[in-house]
C-alpha cells in the first residue's frame, strides 16, 4: 500500500438517478463497495466523505461528514484534505464504478512538487478523480470562506500538474476510469459494462 489516503465524495444526493448512488448495485455489488474495493487495492486508509454510514463495504473505511454542510463538492474535498491521516489524498466520487488502480497509483507517482495532480480528458479537468496534498485545505478553507463553490477556481489557485489524456490511455486505454452515473441511463451502461467484463 501506498502511504496516501483515499476519499471517496458520497454526499450528493443523486437526484438525477432519482435514488442513492452510493447502494446502486453495479456488477452484483453497491457502487460504493466497488469504489471502495478499487481503491483499497492503493490507499493506507479509506474515507467516506459526506456520510455517517452506507452499505456493507469489502475492506474497512472510515465515515467522515462534511465539516461544512451544504457546499458542494468543494465542501467534501475540504473535509477529505483535512481528515486525511497521510500527506498525499486520492479523490474519487462514489459513482465512478470503473476505477483502475494502477491509474491512481501512476497519478500519485506524479504528485512531488505539486499541490494536485488532475487527469485532464480533452481539455476538461476532472477534479472528482485526482491526487492532492493534503495541505490544500487551507486553500479550500479560504475559498470557502468567500462562498465561491467553483473546483476550477480551486484548482487556479494551486500548483497542479495536469495529465494529458494520451498519458491517461497509456494506463487506461479505454478511459473507463472516468466513467461516472449520473442518470439511470448511466446506471443502465455501467452494468451493461460490468456484466460484459465479468462475462
Amino acid at each position: 500500500m501506498m502511504d496516501v489516503s483515499g476519499a471517496v465524495l458520497a454526499g450528493g444526493k443523486g437526484r438525477r438517478l432519482g435514488q442513492d448512488k452510493a447502494a446502486v448495485e453495479v456488477g452484483g455489488e453497491p457502487l460504493l463497495a466497488r469504489v471502495v474495493g478499487s481503491l483499497g487495492r492503493v490507499v493506507s486508509e479509506i474515507l467516506v466523505v459526506g456520510r455517517t454510514d452506507g452499505p456493507p463495504l469489502p475492506v474497512p473505511v472510515r465515515f467522515v461528514p462534511d465539516i461544512i454542510p451544504g457546499q458542494a463538492a468543494l465542501g467534501g474535498l475540504y473535509t477529505a484534505l483535512s481528515a486525511a491521516a497521510c500527506p498525499l489524498v486520492i479523490v474519487v466520487g462514489c459513482d465512478m464504478p470503473f476505477l483502475n488502480p494502477a491509474l491512481l497509483r501512476y497519478l500519485v507517482t506524479l504528485a512531488e512538487g505539486f499541490d494536485a495532480v488532475v487527469p485532464l480528458l480533452g481539455d476538461e479537468p476532472q477534479p472528482l478523480h485526482a491526487v492532492y496534498a493534503a495541505a490544500s485545505r487551507d486553500v479550500a478553507a479560504d475559498q470557502l470562506r468567500t462562498g465561491d463553490l467553483k473546483l476550477a477556481r480551486f484548482l487556479g489557485r494551486l500548483r497542479v500538474r495536469f495529465v494529458p489524456e494520451a498519458d491517461l490511455k497509456g494506463v487506461d486505454p479505454e478511459l473507463r476510469s472516468f466513467f461516472n452515473i449520473n442518470t439511470p441511463a448511466d446506471l443502465e451502461l455501467a452494468r451493461a459494462v460490468a456484466g460484459a467484463v465479468r462475462r
